[in-house]
């Protein structure tokens, strides 16, 4: 009977484990990496073969197997910090740990003898520092506690949203697409006129502007700073324009205070700059301000324009059903993120959703981070993911 108890804990941690790996990849795509579910499956052999439970073993074999450049280092020192816990740079912490080396070792299937201590922080798995994480993920803005806001705001800071991508009519260099005649004759000339293969061109990609309108009213207060981190992760690591306003009973443009770098600066400005924090909510007056100000000029023009709010509406609700069909038909397309959708029974009859809905191409969670990371994902154009 113990046997078989132990071969359960057993079988139930090697899940737990590839849970933690899983959610650790969600957010280092939420980051902006590439960690598709193929190199996570390479994470996962690597770790079978090393030690799981390791710190400096789980932080090595996934920067072998999940970065894909240069690039992504420095994003997964961050996110690993954030995710797995840890003072400083998560790359720094980790190689300043007594066991840095990466050895591959072949041993028979048997219980992982502890006490070993390399790599670990205070005794205490990878794994289990992680679940914390893991469960922060699913927790509602609401409920955090002051210690898990601060591990929120440093998972946020990794946050690197991407825009979704459109074709320009700019050609560049590319490995598929039409022949390119001009640089395929001047390679020939180059090669003294002998045969050389054809070179092609193709469409350049650019990411879409983004626009951003989180209400800022009293009904938001709990999720009104997740959300401008959010936007602040937005204007920084998505490449992408990013246009960032503040919605409650004004329309206040804090863009240019979210340009700050560091995501605490950059919200004490905004906190100055707003002056209707937790007041009332006027959407459909304050939609069509910003229609006639600035998205008919050009800056919902083609854009993906998500609105991070509840939805209640103080007036009449015909004016924003009106004024969300005119951003729809300028608007490439219009996501809305609401807190209020993740909870049990929740239905979008309060006036103010029910009249906007019909222009909304897709109506998404924001209570938690797993919730904006499908936010993000569904903002690049991922539906899928």
């Amino acid at each position: 009977m113990s046997r078989d108890r132990a071969r359960e804990t057993g079988a139930r941690g090697a899940v737990d484990a590839s849970a933690v790996l899983v959610g650790f990849a969600r957010a280092l795509r939420a980051a902006g990496i590439d960690a598709g579910p193929d190199r996570v499956q390479a994470l996962i052999g690597a770790l079978a073969a090393l030690r799981p439970g390791v710190r400096s073993d789980v932080y090595w074999s996934g920067r072998l197997t999940l970065c894909g450049s240069r690039d992504d280092l420095e994003r997964y020192d961050r996110v690993f910090a954030a995710y797995f816990g840890g003072a400083g740079t998560g790359g720094r912490a980790v190689r300043a740990a007594p066991a840095t080396r990466l050895r591959v070792t072949v041993r028979e299937a048997g219980p992982v003898p502890r006490g070993g201590g390399e790599g670990e922080r205070d005794g205490v798995p990878a794994a289990v520092l992680a679940s914390s994480a893991e469960v922060l993920r699913h927790r509602d803005f609401a409920g955090l506690t002051e210690a898990e806001r601060g591990q929120l705001r440093r998972l946020l800071a990794a946050f690197a949203p991407r825009g979704e991508l459109r074709r320009t009519a700019r050609l560049r260099p590319a490995r598929r697409g039409a022949v390119d005649p001009r640089r395929t004759v001047r390679e020939m000339l180059r090669r003294g006129g002998e045969p050389a293969p054809p070179l092609r061109r193709a469409r350049a990609a650019r990411p879409r502007r983004l626009v951003l309108l989180v209400d800022v009213s009293g009904s938001m207060a709990a999720y009104a700073d997740a959300l401008l981190r959010f936007a602040h992760a937005a204007a920084h690591g998505g490449r992408a324009p990013t246009e960032v306003f503040t919605i409650g009973t004004r329309l206040t443009r804090v863009t240019r205070e979210l340009a700050h770098r560091d995501p605490g600066t950059a919200l004490a400005a905004v906190a100055a700059a707003v002056p209707d924090w937790r007041g009332g909510t006027r959407l459909g007056e304050l939609l069509r301000d910003f229609l006639d100000r600035w998205g008919q000029r050009g800056m919902a023009r083609g854009a993906v324009v998500v609105v991070l709010s509840d939805g209640w509406e103080r007036g009449d609700p015909e004016p924003l059903a009106a004024q969300m069909r005119r951003l729809h038909r300028l608007a490439h397309r219009v996501i809305w993120a609401n807190p209020r959708k993740a909870r049990p029974g929740y239905a979008p009859v309060a006036a103010g959703m029910a009249a906007a809905l019909p222009s909304v191409d897709a109506f998404v969670e924001g209570h938690s981070l797993a919730a904006l990371e499908r936010l993000a994902a569904v903002v690049r154009g991922a539906d899928h993911a």
